[in-house]
């Protein structure tokens, strides 16, 4: 039994480094995204390491269970030489794959504020995959080096233990003391991989995380991203929820709209624009109580003056695949990315599909090569007729070197388009140019100031272009006659410190301008969210029907509401307060208009009885989980 323990003893010396690579790297993590976690003092940082123990443990198990097997086999043929160095690289590529998706999240949480998941793998298919791989690595060099220099390190570790050797054959005993060794740390690394030992441990999930910290983005402090993405590579189906009975449900929040105008429905045009990355941190008229600051969108600031703008409004994801349902179908994506869940083939009742019954046509357009990000499919469920990619554009040699055709000249071609349209019509167009790595086309050089980041450049260019598109579509002859919705997908890169908190890292603006509709002029600090577009959108037209979302109806609902998903919690916003529910209890009641920051949790100081907040949030959980697993998203089931 001695060669296998002495095997063992091997194994766990090679493993130990690692141990030490990821705390290294959590701290990286930490100080590189600091900015994010002003309020983590050094003895929460000292938890949340020690924390993050048992899910490196979980996450290497992962990793390592086959070089583990592989390695203790109680078979002579397993100290051969070839054999070894299969184990050697076997090693090095399980665990340099492993560190370099953690290495590179110390750069991505800026931009998405979580661990990467599987979804990070959607990108895969992008046919511009190896140009913006090659970006991200000019862009964060150091992460580079960093990789090479700890897998120098782990590969001068590994050679620190000697491989021992057995002199002569196996007899049967040796065989058998083999098989224990390897059982019995079988059964320990299962029970890594579960995190306890007992039947009724449920194996260790990322919320595990939050018994380690305060605020819900912590959770990304104490995870590791081989754990997350690992633990997320079977998408994960909802389980039924039962907090009220079906007819009690209904009555706390029923999602099916029933709309009953006194007039013929409104036959206007209908364009969305979802602009990639438009925080309302960027905009200057939606920032005036910050003194001194001007924004970086001056067209779109004095299109706002001419619009219904909504001033509170809220993003429902921190992805642009988050976005297209929620605008475009009234579903948000909370828990997991809708389109790529196991419910995205469920049926649909798009805004293509309800305005095509009022004799509408319906086109999709998006400057990125089609099929990205599985957009096309997508919208042509939500009941979308044509899609215009770059294939329909026809002139790659515009093609920015990214992600598609910058946004002045696909936001021209999509004007130009338009003008062809038999009207009434509903179009969508998804814009790309406010996108890392925030280059701007050629010959846009020095042309605009941008500010502290990045991306302040690139948006300066998004509202120019905005600017031109406007002035382009109002010659046309449908211009007069349609209504304008403009959103973001996602908010980005934050400057202002008003928004570094679970509510400011998803305010963005949500715009209905009707051109020479004076009644239509209103800042509205109405409580929105990106699900309540079409509803509002719907009522604007005086539509009759019955609609299913997960919105807020403007005519009947006298208390709006906001729900987004957080690294385990969910988010829910009404009034003045914002409540935080994770494992089944509220763990947080914030009044995020006087506390912007989100400092002072008032949970145990009760100014409220919060007992209605958390009621509706768990009937609209209880409805959003149960109809996504029955397939219920239309409004005639």
């Amino acid at each position: 039994m001695k060669i296998f323990i002495k095997r063992l003893l091997v194994v766990l010396g090679r493993l130990s480094i690692l141990f030490i690579i990821y705390q290294f790297l959590r701290v990286l993590f930490f100080l590189y995204n600091k900015h994010h976690f002003t309020e983590v003092g050094f003895s929460d940082m000292l938890r949340m390491m020690h924390g993050g123990l048992q899910f490196d443990l979980t996450g290497l198990l992962y990793l390592n269970l086959l070089y583990i097997i592989l390695y203790l086999l109680p078979l002579k043929f397993a100290e051969n030489n070839l054999y070894r160095k299969i184990l050697f690289w076997l090693f090095i590529l399980t665990n340099g794959l492993g560190i370099a998706f953690d290495i590179g999240d110390i750069f991505y949480f800026d931009y998405v504020l979580k661990r990467s998941t599987v979804e990070i793998f959607m990108f895969a298919g992008e046919k511009n995959i190896g140009l913006l791989a090659w970006q991200f690595l000019k862009d964060f060099w150091w992460g580079f080096i960093v990789f090479f220099i700890l897998m120098y390190l782990i590969n001068k570790w590994y050679k620190q233990f000697k491989d021992p050797i057995y002199e002569g054959r196996y007899p049967i005993i040796t065989y058998l003391s083999g098989l224990v060794v390897l059982l019995i740390t079988l059964y320990f690394s299962i029970v890594g991989i579960r995190g306890g030992f007992t039947r009724a441990t449920r194996p260790i999930n990322m919320n595990n995380a939050g018994a380690y910290i305060n605020k819900s983005l912590e959770m990304s402090i104490v995870l590791n991203t081989p754990f997350t993405i690992i633990r997320t590579l079977k998408k994960q189906a909802f389980k039924p929820v039962h907090y009220f009975s079906d007819e009690e449900v209904a009555k706390i929040f029923n999602p099916v709209k029933d709309f009953k105008a006194d007039t013929i429905m409104t036959q206007k045009n209908v364009v969305i624009i979802i602009v990639e990355s438009f925080a309302k941190e960027y905009t200057g008229l939606l920032n005036k109580d910050i003194k001194d600051y001007k924004g970086y969108t001056p067209f779109l600031d004095s299109l706002m003056l001419q619009s219904h703008t909504f001033a509170n409004a809220y993003a429902n994801g921190r992805k642009s695949i988050d976005a297209m349902p929620s605008v475009l179908t009234s579903i948000p994506s909370l828990v997991q990315p809708y389109i790529i869940s196991p419910y995205g083939t469920n049926k649909l009742n798009g805004l293509g599909k309800i305005l095509k019954q009022r004799g509408y046509k319906s086109a999709f357009f998006h400057g990125a090569p089609n099929g990205s990000m599985g957009f096309d499919a997508f919208v042509h469920l939500a009941g979308y007729d044509e899609y215009y990619g770059m294939n329909e554009y026809g002139n790659k040699a515009d093609f920015d070197g990214y992600w598609g055709i910058p946004d002045d000249k696909f936001l021209q071609y999509m004007a130009k388009t338009l003008d062809t349209f038999k009207q009434p019509f509903v179009s969508t167009v998804f814009t790309l140019s406010s996108h890392h790595p925030f280059k701007l086309p050629p010959g846009y050089k020095g042309k605009f100031k941008g500010g502290p980041l990045p991306i302040h450049k690139v948006v300066q260019y998004m509202d120019y272009s905005m600017k031109h598109f406007f002035e382009t579509a109002s010659k046309m002859p449908w211009f007069k006659n349609t209504i304008f919705i403009i959103t973001a997908d996602h908010c980005n890169q934050s400057y202002l410190p008003e928004y570094n908190s679970t509510v400011g890292r998803y305010a963005i603006p949500i715009i209905f301008y009707e051109p020479n509709n004076e009644k239509n002029k209103l800042l509205d600090s109405t409580l929105t969210q990106q699900a309540d577009i079409i509803p509002r959108l719907l009522r604007r037209l005086d539509y009759t029907g019955k609609i299913l979302s997960f919105g807020n109806d403007p005519k009947n609902e006298k208390h709006p509401f906001v729900v987004n998903y957080n690294n385990g919690t969910w988010d829910f916003m009404q009034d003045q307060w914002l409540l935080q529910f994770r494992d089944n209890k509220t763990i947080g009641l914030y009044n995020y208009l006087e506390d912007r920051i989100l400092k002072n949790n008032l949970i145990h100081q009760t100014p409220i009885d919060i007992k209605p907040l958390e009621n509706r949030l768990k009937a609209f959980i209880q409805q959003y989980k149960n109809r996504l697993i029955k397939n219920k998203l239309t409004p005639d089931n």
